[in-house]
């Protein structure tokens, strides 16, 4: 499936159950959802399955878990369910009452899996999808009242960072490689606006397999395929945490 989202990528989306980039990258369906804590540096396959354990949280969407409007601070929130075209935006993906898979993206989100599942039985509400305002507002815009997490959270986590850095901050942490021959998994493809984990190449030179928190049309960590060539047209450039090992 050809799907195209809001930060320029074009991507075909992976279907987990396949195998195509798991068998590869991933061990089997993690037992529980632990996730490593924080640590100065991170083994590559740790990262990979800290991002595989992400993709593959599952959860039962309730109507307490939408919003679109306010919350409790007056912070605009719209929760990427099945109603959001209704709000002037592009669908949703998850359903009410309909088994959901992978953890919701949610603009300034930092939480774990199990932080998520817990803040949803609490009744939380699943996620908040980037919007212009939001972009503008930075962290000003992230709602305490709701549940997700974002694209560089997301790969703050998988690094094992003790904090959230923003797509400004990483190159702060990382080196920018000479050539995108040298990416590993674990590594990152990031540019303005929006970043992926790096799994492995799909066709060498022609297309990688990553894994996001994605904003439009996914919302949710996920695992895709990306043309290398749609990246370059949109400014992706590969950079290597540091605090990386093999």
């Amino acid at each position: 499936m050809i799907q195209l989202h809001a930060g320029g990528v074009l991507q075909r989306l992976i279907l987990l159950s396949s195998g195509l980039l798991l068998c590869h990258c991933a061990p089997q369906a993690p037992a529980d959802l632990s996730i490593r804590g924080p640590a100065k540096t991170v083994r590559r396959m740790d990262a990979i399955a800290t991002a595989y354990t992400y993709s593959q949280v599952s959860w039962m969407p309730e109507q307490r878990h939408v919003l679109h409007g306010k919350d409790r601070n007056g912070i605009t929130v719209h929760t990427p369910d099945a109603t959001l075209s209704s709000h002037g935006f592009a669908n949703g993906w998850w359903q009410t009452g309909r088994q959901a898979k992978g953890v919701a993206y949610q603009w300034g989100g930092f939480d774990t899996p199990k932080e998520f599942l817990a803040s949803l039985a609490k009744g939380e509400v699943a996620g908040d999808i980037s919007t212009a305002e939001k972009r503008r507002l930075g962290d000003a815009g992230t709602s305490k009242q709701a549940c997700g997490i974002d694209c560089s959270g997301f790969v703050s986590r998988c690094w094992r960072l003790a904090k959230p850095y923003s797509t400004k901050e990483l190159p702060g942490i990382c080196d920018r490689l000479g050539s995108w021959d040298e990416l590993k998994a674990g590594d990152i493809l990031l540019n303005h606006q929006h970043v992926v984990l790096f799994a492995k190449w799909s066709k060498p030179g022609k297309s990688v397999y990553v894994y996001e928190a994605g904003p439009y049309p996914v919302w949710r960590v996920n695992a895709a395929e990306i043309p290398v060539a749609y990246l370059l047209e949109r400014g992706y450039v590969p950079w290597r945490y540091r605090g990386i090992r093999d």
